[in-house]
């Protein structure tokens, strides 16, 4: 497995506690050149308490957690891990907007950016999404749709 899937991997189980339910998270990337922007949507509820707490998060149904880390391409193909700024909003199907009040988290060499927001069971939420990575000139803009249910 690739370093870059690796570390990622390891942050998103670290903060997420996934159990057996039946219900499914999304995930996704884009490609910007040697750049990349992962992302991932879940339900709250699928942390456990533990985890929740240690990361200073609310478990509640109607509230998701979106998980966003950059990373760089090297030389040799492996994918690092980056820093920088994330910030974005979320609309639902009727255009209500919710800005995202993202925090980074590192964990060794992980590092990510979660923000928490609230959904109705069932509702499509769209996300727009921009990272801006330490030392690069350019935003990378991201927009992806995806509809949690409340377990």
């Amino acid at each position: 497995m690739r370093l870059a899937k690796r570390l990622y991997l390891y942050a998103l189980s670290t903060l997420v506690a996934l159990t057996f339910a039946m219900q499914v998270h999304a995930a996704g990337n884009q490609d910007f050149g040697d750049i990349q922007v992962h992302w991932s949507v879940l339900p709250s509820t699928f942390l456990s308490p533990e985890v929740a707490k240690a990361n200073n998060l609310q478990r509640s149904k109607g509230i998701g957690i979106i998980n966003i880390a950059i990373m760089k391409e090297n030389d040799d193909g492996t994918m690092s891990p980056m820093g920088g700024q994330v910030e974005g909003k979320v609309s639902n199907d009727i255009q209500q907007v919710r800005f995202l009040a993202f925090r980074r988290v590192q964990e060794g060499d992980a590092v990510y950016f979660i923000a928490e927001y609230q959904y109705s069971s069932g509702e499509l939420m769209t996300f727009n999404v921009t990272a801006r990575p330490t030392g690069e000139q350019r935003d990378l803009p991201v927009r992806f749709a995806h509809t949690l249910f409340s377990d």
